[in-house]
Parts: C-alpha cells; structure tokens; sequence
C-alpha cells in the first residue's frame, strides 16, 4: 500500500505505534517491521517516528513493556499518529500480533484502532486454522464502533 501511495505521487507514511522485538543491527536496535515500513514510505522517517513505543523482548507488548520498566502510553501514540498524518497523504498504521492484543491494563489494540478511525485491514497468514482466526477477528472487528466513514457508506 505504501509503495502504491508512493507511485501515485502521494507522500506516504508507515506507522508500527507499538512493536516488540528487536535484534541488533550493527550496533543498533531494530524492529524488522517498523524498518520495513520506513523504507517503504515516500517520505523521510527516522525508526523513532515509525514506530514511538519498541520493545527489545519478542513477546506480547504489555510485558515487553514491563520488562523495559515501560509504560506504553496511548496519548503519545495518538500526538505520533496525528504528527505523521499532517505530514502525510496517506499514512499506513500496522498493528502488533493481532486486533485485541492488550497494550495496558485497561486498554487494548482495538481500543487503538477505535481511536484512529481508520478502516482496518485484515491480513492472515495462510495455515491451519486461519480461516478460525480471520473470522473471530472480523467478527471482533465488526463488533466495535465503527469510523465515521465507514457508517456513511452503509447508510
């Protein structure tokens, strides 16, 4: 989506607000996905403004958190978002091990895509028991509120 927005002659933006796991690349610390995404942009990011909140463990984010002594803070993560998208026609956000994925104790990856009001799009990895998860997931993502948008186009 990146590269195609990039074709179009948009300004595009990846954003990974939260990603856990991390592996040294000379001398540096790097998320593979949030790495990913900054190069597939059109625009010029540092790691930082790709992805605000990574974790050095390979595990659920709340405890790669913890285990960095981290809180992950959701208004940092919407100020991240919100500085990127006036910077960026199209701005891309990745999600972290799935739609509910717990970010704090009383919040969660839905909890986040509720607050970017942007459509979701549902990638699954193509093994047994896929077609289970991608319509659990569809069906947790139907059941939260949707974009604005998207309520004007049903209606």
């Amino acid at each position: 989506m990146l590269h195609w927005g990039a074709q179009q002659g948009w300004r595009s933006a990846g954003f990974k607000p939260v990603a856990a796991g991390t592996s040294l690349i000379e001398g540096e610390r790097v998320n593979e996905d949030v790495r990913a995404l900054r190069e597939a942009g059109s625009l010029p990011l540092s790691d930082a403004e790709v992805g605000p909140f990574q974790f050095e463990a390979a595990c659920a984010p709340h405890i790669a958190a913890a285990l960095q002594n981290q809180a992950i803070d959701r208004a940092a993560i919407l100020r991240a978002a919100q500085a990127l998208a006036s910077r960026a026609d199209l701005l891309v956000v990745e999600g972290v091990g799935g739609f509910c994925v717990p970010l704090g104790p009383d919040w969660d990856t839905s909890d986040l895509a509720c607050d970017f009001q942007l459509p979701v799009l549902l990638v699954v990895g193509l093994r047994l028991g896929c077609i289970n998860h991608a319509l659990l997931t569809a069906q947790a993502v139907r059941a939260r509120p949707a974009p604005a948008w998207l309520d004007w186009q049903r209606r």
